[in-house]
């Protein structure tokens, strides 16, 4: 892990996004407290390229709703995430206490970033049909296990995904996060192609988001350009509007922006 232990700031994001032909980006936390919602949003009030954050606050809390009528009137902050994937309940987001944060959330203007491993697909599915009126969207395609080289896991990952797709309509994805799924430094586009095939299968295309996971992608690529070329490639055929949607305008719909 040591590529990521250094700082990565906005003037070297701002050159990867030019460099790539992006306008403008929305910063997800890593970090589950709320110094790094705060820092997050300093940032993009200084930098305009920085059009919107999901931030994290604990869903949990009993004064949840005070909390998220005062983050209502930051201009800039679009959602919410919580780290599911480190949670060892598998049923996490089922908890009582949490769903009651996510009832709060449609009180308000926010989105909800699902975050989670296949084998947490299942209470995925239950959740979602919970708040058939709230804005999901899905990260990494749930991390289908490309490096794993066990058929078996791919199809219980590629069910799971189908029956979660199936179940909300509102439910976005983002195709983000893939190569650090598969064998570090060592795959091919070929590695990839059988899980876009899936999630393009499960979600059509509108209902698709690209997501970079820079920096954490560098930890499987030598470049974030590697990473770009995946989906540039896998989308090569799609209709301009379909692939503008992709790349932008379809994050743009769906976090109010």
């Amino acid at each position: 892990m040591s590529v990521l232990r250094r700082d990565f700031e906005p003037n070297e994001l701002d050159r990867e996004l030019t460099t790539h032909g992006f306008d403008a980006c929305i910063a997800v936390q890593a970090a589950q407290t709320d110094d790094e919602t705060r820092y997050l949003l300093d940032l993009a009030a200084d930098n305009d390229f920085i059009r919107g954050v999901v931030g994290w606050v604990d869903l949990r809390r009993v004064d949840v709703p005070t909390l998220l009528a005062r983050y209502a009137q930051e201009p800039k902050l679009v959602g919410f995430r919580h780290i599911v994937q480190d949670e060892v309940d598998d049923d996490f987001l089922l908890r009582t206490d949490f769903c009651r944060g996510i009832e709060a959330l449609g009180s308000e203007r926010f989105s909800y970033d699902i975050l989670i491993y296949p084998r947490q697909l299942r209470a995925a599915t239950t959740f979602v049909r919970r708040f058939p009126e709230h804005r999901f969207v899905l990260d990494h395609a749930a991390k289908p296990p490309l490096a794993a080289q066990r058929p078996l896991l791919h199809d219980m990952w590629a069910e799971g995904l189908r029956e979660l797709a199936a179940a909300a309509p509102n439910l976005r994805c983002k195709v983000s996060g893939l190569v650090t799924e598969a064998q570090w430094h060592a795959w091919s586009f070929d590695d990839f192609a059988r899980a876009l095939a899936v999630i393009e299968e499960c979600f059509g295309r509108r209902r698709l988001l690209y997501g970079s996971d820079w920096p954490v992608c560098l930890l499987a690529a030598e470049s974030y350009g590697q990473v770009v070329a995946i989906v540039d490639e896998w989308t090569r055929t799609w209709s301009l509007e379909e692939r503008e949607g992709f790349f932008g305008s379809n994050a743009l719909d769906f976090y109010s922006l």
